[in-house]
């Protein structure tokens, strides 16, 4: 197996900082579950434990050069992209930056044209 382009291991950085991040989000959520509210938290822990893991298992998958986790980063990327948008203006403006800009980088890491050579390899 051939080495990851620059990109992509740039891209895969990126992922698998979001998917700890996410991850250890999920952790804090499931700490602070109250009586109160066991299903939401309980419910919300998961989802953005999953969500975690499945954001550092692709980016492990971009890095090993497999094809699989190129749509799954595509798609958390948009998602991302959708909520920056949602965050911009006002005191989130500066987050709102960090996830547009975080997401365009994968974005383009991922579809460099040395990534996509990499991972698809010469059809040609």
């Amino acid at each position: 197996m051939s080495a990851p382009p620059a990109p992509l291991v740039v891209s895969a950085s990126i992922v698998a900082v979001e998917g700890l991040l996410l991850a250890g989000y999920g952790v804090l959520e499931a700490a602070a579950i109250s009586t109160g509210r066991v299903t939401m938290g309980a419910t919300t822990a998961i989802f953005f434990l999953a969500y975690g893991v499945g954001l550092v298992s692709c980016a492990w998958g971009l890095w090993r050069l497999h094809s699989w986790s190129r749509g799954p980063v595509i798609l958390a990327q948009l998602i991302q992209l959708g909520v920056a948008w949602s965050f911009r203006g006002g005191e989130t403006t500066l987050i709102a930056a960090a996830l547009a800009v975080a997401a365009l980088v994968v974005v383009v890491g991922v579809l460099h044209p040395a990534s996509t050579r990499a991972i698809v390899g010469d059809e040609t």
